[in-house]
C-alpha cells in the first residue's frame, strides 16, 4: 500500500482518492438522497396542504436543497486537502489561494440564496393555492407582491454578505456611503421611487386586481400583473401595455369588473308625421318587449324624451346583471331584432338621415322691411 502514500501535487494519493470517493458518492446518491427526502418531506407537509404537488415540491424545494448539500460537502471535502506549493502564483498581486478561497465562500453563499429564494417560490406557491380557494382576488396578488418584494430583499443582502465575506468590506461604512449615493440616485430615479410607492398604494388601496378590466386614459384591457413599478395590461387587440403605477394612481381609472349592473340605451327617432296615437301604442308595445325578459333585465324604462319639428324621439334604457359583454351584445341584438320587427308590423315611419340648410342674409332681410319712396 506504498503507492497510497505517494503524493500528488503536495498531496497523498491516499487523501485525494478519499475527497474524490466522498465527492463521487455525494454526486451519485444524491438523487437517491433527494427522492428519500421528497418522500418523507411530502408525506409531513402533505398532511398540511393535501392540493400541493409532489413534481412542484420536487423542483422548487428539493432540487436547491440537494444542490446546496453538494456544494457545501464537495468544499468542504476540498478544504482538507493541502495547497500546493506549485500553486504559489498571484493574480493582479492577489495569491492564487485566497481567490479560490473567496471563489468558494461566493460559490457557498450563492448557493445558500438560492435556496431561500427557492423556499420563497414554495412558500407562494402553497400561499396561492390557497389564495385562490377564497373570493377575495386582492390576496393573488398580495402573494406575488411580497414574493418579487422579498426577493429584492434576500438579493441586497446576498450582495452585501458576500462583500463582507469575500472581499472583506466594512459593510457599515459601505452603508454610509450607499446612503449617500442613494440620496443622490433617489433624486436622479424619482420617478422609479414614485412608481415603487405607487405600488405600495394600489396594493393597500386596491382600486382593481389581477384579472380585473380597466379603462386607463386609452388604454383598455385586463390586468396581467401587478409589479414594483408598472402594471401590464392585455389589450382588445392582445397587444401588452406596460402603465407605471404613477400613472396608474393619478389617472382616473374605470374599473369595468366591479360594476354592479351593465347599461344598455337604444333611441328611436319616429318621423314628423307620426300621430300621437301611433307614438302611444309603440310605447306600450316596447314598454311589452322589454318586460318579457324580465330574468335578463333589472330594471328599464322607456319614455318619449324629445319632439320637435324633425321628429319624435323614444327612448330605452335598460340595465342588465354583471353578465359578460358576450352575453349583453346577444341580449342587445334580441331587442334590436324585436324593435325593428316592431316597426315593420306597425308601419312606422322612422326621421329622415337628411337635414336642410338654411342660409339667411341680413342685409336682404333689411332690404325687404326698408320703405321704397
Amino acid at each position: 500500500m506504498h503507492f497510497l502514500q505517494e503524493k500528488i501535487l503536495d498531496n497523498s494519493i491516499q487523501s485525494l482518492l478519499i475527497v474524490a470517493g466522498v465527492i463521487m458518492v455525494v454526486i451519485l446518491f444524491k438523487r437517491l438522497l433527494s427522492d428519500y427526502l421528497a418522500s418523507l418531506s411530502y408525506m409531513f407537509i402533505n398532511r398540511t396542504w393535501k392540493m400541493l404537488d409532489r413534481k412542484l415540491f420536487s423542483v422548487l424545494f428539493l432540487k436547491p436543497l440537494s444542490w446546496f448539500i453538494t456544494v457545501c460537502i464537495g468544499i468542504l471535502s476540498i478544504s482538507e486537502l493541502t495547497y500546493p506549493s506549485t500553486w504559489q502564483f498571484k493574480i493582479y498581486k492577489i495569491s492564487f489561494d485566497i481567490i479560490l478561497e473567496k471563489l468558494a465562500i461566493i460559490i457557498i453563499i450563492y448557493s445558500f440564496f438560492r435556496l431561500l429564494f427557492s423556499v420563497i417560490d414554495f412558500v407562494t406557491l402553497i400561499l396561492s393555492q390557497k389564495a385562490k380557494l377564497t373570493k377575495d382576488k386582492s390576496d393573488d396578488q398580495l402573494v406575488v407582491f411580497f414574493r418579487d418584494f422579498f426577493k429584492v430583499i434576500l438579493g441586497i443582502v446576498a450582495v452585501l454578505l458576500i462583500l463582507k465575506a469575500a472581499f472583506n468590506q466594512n459593510i457599515g461604512n459601505l452603508l454610509t456611503g450607499l446612503s449617500i449615493v442613494g440620496a443622490a440616485l433617489a433624486l436622479s430615479a424619482r420617478e422609479s421611487l414614485e412608481n415603487l410607492i405607487a405600488s405600495f398604494i394600489i396594493f393597500f388601496d386596491k382600486p382593481f386586481y389581477v384579472g380585473d378590466t380597466l379603462k386607463v386614459n386609452t388604454v383598455t384591457g385586463t390586468v396581467e400583473r401587478i409589479g414594483l413599478r408598472s402594471t401590464r395590461i392585455r389589450t382588445a387587440d392582445k397587444t401588452l401595455v406596460t402603465v407605471p403605477n404613477k400613472q396608474m394612481v393619478d389617472s382616473v381609472v374605470d374599473n369595468w369588473s366591479m360594476r354592479t349592473e351593465r347599461r344598455g340605451e337604444i333611441k328611436l327617432e319616429l318621423s314628423e308625421k307620426t300621430k300621437v296615437a301611433d307614438a302611444q301604442n309603440f310605447l306600450q308595445k316596447t314598454k311589452a318587449i322589454i318586460g318579457m325578459r324580465e330574468t335578463q333585465i333589472l330594471e328599464f324604462s322607456v319614455f318619449l324624451s324629445d319632439y320637435n319639428r324633425n321628429g319624435t324621439t323614444i327612448t330605452v334604457e335598460y340595465f342588465t346583471p354583471p353578465i359578460t359583454m358576450t352575453a349583453f351584445n346577444s341580449l342587445k341584438e334580441e331587442i334590436n331584432i324585436s324593435l325593428m320587427q316592431l316597426i315593420e308590423k306597425e308601419k312606422i315611419e322612422l326621421a329622415s338621415a337628411g337635414s336642410n340648410i338654411n342660409i339667411f342674409s341680413p342685409d336682404i332681410e333689411a332690404s325687404k322691411s326698408r320703405p321704397i319712396i
